[in-house]
């Protein structure tokens, strides 16, 4: 067993998490990976318990790289400011190889995430999000910070004191270092966004970056429109039904 935490009161919650989470019954996400809401001591907290890896994995992550829930908690403490709170990480292991691992923050309270606004087109200060969300991914980019996994499900929004408090989530794929202006719009690509729609936001960045707003869109919509067409070649190869 391996866990650390910023505050030695979640240590014992840590220590019997495995417990904790089989008794909660409410799952917010179970796919590869689980997440579950829990509360500790009047604390709301979110749970995410990895998959366990297959064997050769096992071997990775317990010699040669960090486990998903240490990256995702040593990540939150480098970019606190932009995450919910970290309060730990604890690996559980069998036969001397990684088994499994989770990763805990404080419940945020989101009211949507991006997805909804991208979705419809008559979501209320749908505009004004959408500035706002450049601003917060100015934000991001300017601290070094690239989401590499910036899809609309991880972008968490909460309407606050009538402006929005933006969130990112599933963290452990990170990079931290410069950024050039072709990776910031690059960044924009995962977002699935109609043209219109990435228009406006790019729109606003332009502004930020103090760079052209048209050369700036140009660039955005080729990202997005090359990452749309692998995703959907992927989906065509496995026969699924693409979307645009």
């Amino acid at each position: 067993m391996k866990f650390e935490s910023i505050q030695s009161k979640y240590i014992e919650f840590l220590k019997n998490i495995k417990s904790h989470f089989d008794s909660a019954s409410s799952s917010i996400h179970k796919a590869r990976n689980e997440i579950k809401i829990i509360d500790f001591n009047g604390e709301s907290l979110v749970v995410k318990s990895f998959k366990i890896p297959n064997i050769i994995n096992k071997i990775v992550y317990t010699f040669f790289r960090d486990s998903k829930a240490k990256k995702s908690y040593q990540n939150s403490l480098k970019i606190v400011d932009f995450v919910p709170k970290p309060i730990g990480y604890i690996e559980f292991y069998r036969f001397g190889l990684l088994s499994e691992s989770y990763f805990v923050s404080e419940n945020f309270k989101y009211d949507f995430t991006i997805r909804e606004v991208l979705k419809d087109s008559n979501f209320q200060e749908r505009e004004f999000i959408f500035k706002e969300f450049a601003a917060f991914t100015f934000r991001l980019h300017e601290n070094g910070i690239l989401h590499l996994d910036f899809s609309p499900g991880n972008i968490l929004i909460k309407k606050e004191n009538g402006g929005y408090i933006f969130k990112i989530v599933d963290i452990n794929r990170m990079q931290f270092k410069t950024l050039d202006l072709n990776s910031r719009l690059k960044n924009f690509s995962m977002l699935w966004a109609k043209n219109d729609d990435l228009a406006i936001i790019i729109k606003e960045y332009a502004k930020l970056v103090k760079n052209d707003a048209n050369s700036c869109i140009t660039t955005a919509l080729k990202y997005s429109q090359a990452h749309k067409d692998k995703k959907n070649m992927k989906k065509r190869v496995r026969g699924v039904k693409v979307v645009d």
